[in-house]
């Protein structure tokens, strides 16, 4: 491998944040995937929003927060549901393939992490949950410098602890945002774009686009 460090954003990368809500589908409603979708969108927009104020909040509450916008968005939603959804995301699936890369990868000696919007404690709750706490070297959470991505200190945090320069750090996230600002701070990174999405960003290309993290290792 030419990398050695691998650093992973977490919800839609190695988690799916739609499997929270996909877990009560039924009793939430035709709409529940709407649902989900308005949840993840205002979740993200939010974080946003209070880096450019200069206003952070645990991302907890901001998921919390989008929630019940989502329920007011989409009134057909049984919102009896609410606090079996909020449970769920403590516990979110990951992707399939995810333990057996993370495994070969830690097999090849590779260094691995998380680095996400995710506050610590949910952070912790999802990789036990997932059983990945056996290969991951270390959790970001940009709990200890409270602000979001795409600030550039969250960036900043992996090559300050592991003393590497940022190319020496393969960078992996499906959303494109992250992808943009992980480039721009100066990772090679690698925009996992699960369900096909169009590129944007165009100034601040990922290295590799694959569509899933399942030949990240052949790549690496």
């Amino acid at each position: 491998m030419r990398h050695t460090a691998f650093v992973f954003d977490a919800y839609g990368t190695l988690f799916d944040v739609h499997a929270a809500v996909r877990r009560h589908a039924d009793a939430v409603g035709p709409d529940a995937q709407l649902l989900s979708e308005i949840w993840r969108a205002k979740q993200l927009e939010y974080s946003w929003v209070r880096t450019l104020m200069g206003d952070f909040a645990d991302f907890w509450q901001l998921t919390e927060q989008a929630l019940d916008f989502a329920y007011a968005k989409v009134p057909s939603a049984d919102g009896a549901q609410r606090q079996n959804l909020l449970d769920a995301y403590w516990k979110l699936d990951c992707y399939p393939e995810v333990p057996a890369v993370l495994k070969g990868l830690k097999e090849d000696g590779a260094r691995l992490a998380i680095l996400s919007n995710g506050s610590r404690a949910m952070l912790d709750a999802a990789v036990k949950s997932a059983g990945l706490d056996l290969v991951l070297d270390d959790v970001f959470s940009v709990d200890d410098i409270k602000r979001f991505k795409t600030d550039p200190g969250v960036y900043d945090m992996v090559t300050t602890a592991w003393r590497l320069y940022p190319d020496a750090v393969s960078f992996q996230s499906s959303n494109r945002w992250d992808i943009a600002g992980a480039t721009r701070f100066g990772f090679r990174t690698v925009w996992i774009n699960r369900s096909n999405q169009p590129d944007e960003y165009l100034d601040q290309p990922p290295a590799i686009i694959l569509p899933s993290l399942e030949s990240l290792r052949q790549v690496g």
